[in-house]
């Protein structure tokens, strides 16, 4: 640091900051894309049992999410 900038921070203390959850958020959002991988997971192995069940004839379709879409 140069002389200037020291002559700036020497009286600076730190402020120690505590988690709080009303204003920081919460882990929501992580628990919400659990429940979604799983979901896609589930249906990844339902659609694996049908395959298997019709001995492998059977189209694939991609999996619709609108959880996410702006309406």
């Amino acid at each position: 640091m140069g002389k200037d900038t020291e002559e700036l921070f020497k009286d600076y203390v730190p402020e120690v900051l505590e988690y709080d959850e009303e204003i920081d958020g919460s882990d929501e959002h992580k628990i919400r894309e659990n429940h979604l991988d799983t979901k896609e997971d589930l249906l990844e192995q339902i659609r694996k049992a049908k395959a298997a069940k019709k001995h492998n004839k059977t189209t694939y379709r991609q999996p619709i999410r609108t959880e996410n879409e702006v309406k």
